[in-house]
């Protein structure tokens, strides 16, 4: 899943820095702590690792939630039912148009 700014960092740093905070954040103060220091040091926000860190954290069940495969296959669920539902929409609107259009036709002998 992709979001709408450019990804400038790779799926391996993303790991990297994940691990780099569950690994030394017992030598912090505490993980935001960690975080702004591993953050500093690859040059993205803090905010960003933290997002970083509790999706990893969910995806390997550590927290409960949403996985990103799981979040990614409803996005995907939800765009197919909503063409779906578009896709009917023009039918039945077709459908009414030819059945108008079959009732005005003059009557053939």
């Amino acid at each position: 899943m992709t979001s709408k700014t450019t990804n400038k960092f790779s799926p391996e740093v993303r790991v990297r820095a994940v691990r780099m905070v569950l690994d030394h954040e017992g030598e912090h103060p505490s993980r935001w702590a960690a975080i702004m220091s591993i953050s500093g040091k690859i040059g993205c926000t803090a905010q960003t690792l933290n997002e970083w860190v509790k999706k990893a954290e969910v995806d390997t069940g550590r927290k409960p939630g949403l996985t990103t495969d799981i979040a990614a296959k409803l996005k995907a669920l939800e765009r197919e039912n909503r063409e779906l539902r578009q896709a009917n929409e023009i039918l039945r609107k077709a459908s009414a148009y030819f059945a108008q259009a079959e009732l005005d036709r003059p009557f053939k002998r």
